[in-house]
C-alpha cells in the first residue's frame, strides 16, 4: 500500500513568491531555513580547482571522514572514529538512512509536536508509525523526558533535534541526559538530529554522543557551513552499526557529490568566516524580538539557536496557510505556515527565517508593522 504524505506547503508558498518576483514584485524569503550567505570562499576556491583538475566520481573522502571527527573532538570532545561516518546527499538521506537501517516498517518513532515536516512524512514512506507528542510553550516546545517515558507502549525509537527546527528551542544538558536515562531504560533507540549545531545564542548545543555513544547523529553542510546547495551531509553511526548503514547507502544512494566533498573539507579552513554569520544572525534575532510585540506576537518559542522565530497567531487566524499566503501577497514577505510542523495546532503559528540580511529584517520589520496593525482580531 502507497504511503500517503501531507504536502510541504512552505514549498508552495515559496513557488507563489518566486512567480510574484518574476512579475517584478519586491520579495523578501523568510520561508526557508537556508543561509542568505554563500558557501565559504576556501569552499568554492577548492570547488574551482577541482573542476579544472579533475573528472571525478563515486567516491568518499577519507580525508574528509577524518576531519569530520577531528571537528567532534575539537567541539564537543567527544572521541569518534572516521569510519563511523556515512557521506550523504545532505540531511534527508541520512535521516533515510538511520531510519531504514535501524528500524523495520510498522515501528513506532516518536518524536516532538511541532517538529521538522520530513520526520513525520519521511516515517511515513517507509511504513512506520510517527508518535507525535505535544510539546507546548509549558515546556519551551520541546520534548522532555517524562513526556517520552508516558508514551505507552514504548516506541522502538525517538527523534530528538536540539536546536529544533521549526522553533529553535535547545534541550537542556540535563533534560538530554534524562531523556537518555528514559530511553536505555525502555529499549528506545535515539537519532538525534544535530543539522542546527554551531547556530546558538544562548549556550552552545550539546551532542547526543557525549551522554549516548550508540544514537545515531544525522546533520549536514546546510546550515551552519552555510552550503545547502552542495547537498553534502553526514550519518554518525555507532560502530556496530556502521556496516549496515553503509550497505543501504551504497545501495540506495551511492556517494555524496564528488566536488561537494572536496568544498566541505576546505570549509574547515573557514570557521572564522562562518562564525562571522552567526553575528549577522544574532543581530537579526534581536531585531526581530525587539519588533514582535509591536506586532501583537507575544507568544513566541524560545529561538535559542537555528534562525527561526515560531509564534503564535492565534489571536488572528484558525488557518496559519491561508494567512502566510495572504502575508505574502499584501506585503511580499515569504513565511512557512505552522501545519507544516504542527498538523493539530499548527493552524495557530507561523515561522519566520531570520537566514537573511541584516537590511531585509529591517524592512521586513517596516511593511510588517502597518500589514499586522490592520488585522482583524478573531
Amino acid at each position: 500500500m502507497n504511503a500517503q504524505l501531507e504536502p510541504f506547503h512552505t514549498i508552495a508558498i515559496s513557488k507563489q513568491a518566486h512567480a510574484l518576483k518574476a512579475q517584478g514584485r519586491s520579495i523578501i524569503h523568510m520561508e526557508f531555513g537556508q543561509p542568505s550567505t554563500g558557501a565559504p570562499k576556501a569552499a568554492i576556491a577548492r570547488a574551482h580547482a577541482v573542476l579544472d583538475a579533475e573528472s571525478m566520481g563515486y567516491w568518499e573522502s577519507a580525508p574528509l571522514k577524518q576531519r569530520l571527527a577531528q571537528f567532534y573532538d575539537e567541539r564537543y570532545g567527544v572521541t569518534v572514529s572516521a569510519d563511523q561516518f556515512v557521506l550523504t546527499c545532505g540531511a534527508s538521506p541520512a535521516l533515510v538512512l538511520a531510519l531504514s537501517s535501524m528500524f523495520a516498517p510498522g515501528d513506532r518513532i516518536a518524536m516532538a509536536r511541532p517538529g521538522y515536516v520530513a520526520y513525520r512524512n519521511t516515517l511515513k514512506a517507509l511504513h512506520m508509525e510517527p508518535v507525535e507528542i505535544a510539546c507546548g510553550a509549558e515546556v519551551r516546545f520541546q520534548l522532555t523526558a517524562a513526556a517520552l517515558a508516558a508514551v505507552e507502549p514504548a516506541p522502538q525509537g525517538v527523534i530528538i533535534a536540539s536546536p529544533a527546527n521549526p522553533t529553535g528551542t535547545l534541550i537542556q544538558a540535563d533534560e538530554l541526559q534524562a531523556i537518555v536515562a528514559v530511553c536505555r531504560a525502555r529499549g528506545i533507540r535515539i537519532i538525534s538530529d544535530e543539522i542546527y549545531h554551531g547556530l546558538s545564542y544562548v549556550e552552545p548545543a550539546h551532542t547526543i554522543l557525549a551522554y549516548a555513544p550508540q544514537a545515531l547523529v544525522v546533520s549536514s553542510f546546510s546550515k551552519y557551513f552555510s552550503m545547502a546547495g552542495w547537498r553534502l551531509g553526514w550519518l554518525l553511526a555507532p560502530p556496530d552499526h556502521v556496516e549496515r548503514a553503509q550497505a543501504y547507502c551504497g545501495n540506495l544512494f551511492l556517494t555524496a557529490p564528488s566536488l561537494s566533498q572536496h568544498a566541505g573539507l576546505a570549509a574547515f579552513d573557514a570557521l572564522d568566516e562562518l562564525e562571522g554569520h552567526i553575528d549577522v544572525y544574532r543581530e537579526n534575532r534581536r531585531l526581530l524580538l525587539a519588533a514582535l510585540p509591536g506586532l501583537g506576537l507575544t507568544t513566541v518559542a524560545p529561538p535559542d539557536g537555528a534562525f527561526y522565530i515560531y509564534a503564535s497567531i492565534a489571536h488572528l487566524t484558525d488557518d496559519s496557510l491561508a494567512f502566510c499566503q495572504r502575508l505574502l501577497e499584501d506585503t511580499g514577505i515569504a513565511s512557512a505556515p505552522g501545519i507544516d510542523f504542527d498538523p493539530v495546532d499548527g493552524r495557530h503559528f507561523i515561522r519566520f527565517s531570520f537566514a537573511v540580511s541584516t537590511a531585509e529584517i529591517a524592512e521586513a520589520i517596516r511593511r510588517l508593522q502597518p500589514w499586522f496593525a490592520a488585522q482583524p482580531r478573531r
